[in-house]
């Protein structure tokens, strides 16, 4: 991969992957930690990284990359513990984006990962098993079982109210 390749994916897909880090990681500074670690480490590897297979290297890194940040951040804080009887009225009204939000947010993180690669940035099953060091039938499988929490939580009336 040249500069101006490099360049190139930087400008074309940044976005793109930031997006996707922050909807995983849900705070901002970390997700662009996470991205500029992922752009360096491609910058060091230029040379191995083949230019038409720059998005997957970059969404891949990234990946592992929020993984070892997710880890690392468990071995240091300590968990909230939260109620599972918040109050109905707490909740805004017809919130939508907050209440997709909140129903990701109960998926495991390899769940919301593949919901977010599939459904949000429209990668392929064969190009997330890749990118997760999964076999296109898990990808589907996996997906499918995150889907259907994702609707078992959406459908349900007070969680939408």
């Amino acid at each position: 991969m040249t500069e101006k390749e490099y360049n190139n994916c930087v400008n074309e897909y940044a976005d793109n992957v930031y997006r996707f880090i922050l909807k995983n990681l849900r705070h901002e500074e970390d997700a662009r930690d996470v991205v500029q670690t992922a752009f360096e480490k491609m910058w060091r590897n230029r040379e191995e990284v083949d230019a038409q297979k720059s998005k997957s290297y970059l969404f891949t890194v990234a990946y592992h990359q929020m993984i070892d940040h997710i880890r690392k951040v468990k071995r240091i804080q300590l968990k909230e513990e939260f109620s599972d009887t918040v109050k109905v009225e707490n909740r805004p009204a017809n919130n939508l984006k907050k209440i997709l939000d909140e129903a990701l947010a109960r998926l495991s993180e390899t769940q919301r990962s593949l919901v977010l690669l599939k459904d949000y940035e429209g990668y392929s099953y064969d190009e997330i098993g890749q990118i997760m060091n999964l076999n296109p039938s898990q990808v589907k499988v996996y997906l499918h079982r995150a889907r259907v929490q994702l609707k078992e939580y959406l459908v349900k009336m007070e969680n939408v109210i």
